[in-house]
């Protein structure tokens, strides 16, 4: 057993390994990242990891998935709006700032992910079709006649979740007012562009 390491330390169930490990993917890299590394970071034994999980990639997929479960929860509950789709499209962006904000450490993770293995690949794979339900609902909002009709609805989807996602490489906690006035901000920069004026 290494130094300093106590096996069965109270307080690292699977939710804290996950939380613990997803900080150290995110600080090394996860391809930079070894068991020991974690172990090391989390003050508990490999071993204690293993309790939880098979392995590194394991814990990747597990993260991704957080992230990616929540976009796609979003869909799902802005789908059941019975509002337009500019309304409903809107309403995804404004959810989508927050969720980034409370899941900031995962949702981080999700956006490095390369496709260098299986569990990168798959979450790709997820972060496509999350891009492309939300390219029908801008193609729905334009054939309403609420959006531009001369921009393409998978750029669109580019322009805007690139400048949501890019909240998680500035976004501090303390430094920025409360979450839901940074969301209302983004998304009437977005949508100040896109939409057409009444």
């Amino acid at each position: 057993m290494q130094a300093g390491v106590r096996r069965g330390r109270p307080g690292h169930d699977l939710d804290s390994v996950l939380r613990g490990s997803v900080k150290v993917f995110n600080e090394r890299g996860y391809d930079g990242t070894s068991m020991e590394d974690l172990s090391r970071e989390l003050g508990i034994t490999k071993s204690a990891i293993y309790h939880h999980v098979t392995g590194k990639e394991e814990l990747l997929r597990l993260a991704t998935d957080r992230a990616l479960d929540g976009l796609f929860a979003l869909l799902d509950d802005v789908a059941g709006l019975d509002v337009p789709a500019i309304t409903r499209l809107e309403e995804l962006a404004r959810r989508s700032v927050l969720l980034l904000v409370a899941e900031l450490p995962f949702v981080t993770l999700l956006l490095r992910v390369r496709g260098n293995t299986k569990t990168e690949r798959q979450a790709l794979v997820r972060r496509r079709s999350f891009d492309a339900a939300v390219a029908d609902l801008v193609t729905q909002a334009r054939n309403q006649g609420d959006l531009r009709p001369d921009v393409d609805p998978a750029l669109v989807v580019r322009l805007l979740y690139g400048m949501i996602n890019s909240v998680s490489e500035w976004y501090r906690p303390r430094a920025v007012g409360r979450p839901a006035e940074l969301a209302d901000i983004v998304v009437t920069v977005a949508f100040g562009g896109l939409r057409l004026k009444p």
